[in-house]
């Protein structure tokens, strides 16, 4: 199992794979998504400027099989740069191996070498295997309201 950051310029192979592991987590929560636009939103989160950055788990034989994906920026209240971590997925076939866990460390490890000041995240109340994961790894529950609004 290889863990690693992609890189900005990955190529087209590399960002239809992302599109297919996010597309099946999209399917699951529900969310209406098509493949075009989660494809665009892809290339956009890949660009330089964006602050966004993805970590994929590729077995293999098997391909990418887990993804993390999350947004920088910068927060009063944490005193410099941070991470808001929109997504943690792993293919439903390859759960309970320690694949996020090992995203999720390399993800942390990244932002200590880069000086990132803080990691923020959201998962269901219900969903007891994430909060154990990341219990696990120092993560503490804050108790807030989250609103959105598209636009």
């Amino acid at each position: 199992m290889n863990v690693y950051r992609v890189s900005k310029t990955a190529g087209p192979e590399t960002r239809v794979a992302i599109m297919n592991l996010m597309m099946e987590q999209m399917n699951q929560l529900g969310d209406p998504v098509t493949e075009e636009n989660l494809l665009k939103t892809i290339d956009l989160a890949l660009t330089e400027k964006s602050g966004s950055e993805f970590f994929v788990a590729e077995k293999k034989e098997g391909g990418i099989v887990g993804c993390a994906f999350f947004n920088t920026g910068i927060s009063l209240e944490k005193g410099g740069a941070y991470i808001w971590l929109n997504d943690l997925y792993v293919k439903k076939s390859e759960r309970q191996k320690g694949i996020a866990k090992r995203l999720l460390l390399q993800v942390l490890y990244w932002a200590e070498q880069e000086e990132y000041t803080g990691i923020e995240l959201e998962t269901g109340i219900n969903n007891a295997a994430t909060k154990r994961l990341y219990n696990s790894l120092g993560f503490y529950d804050i108790i807030s309201k989250r609103y959105s609004r598209s636009l």
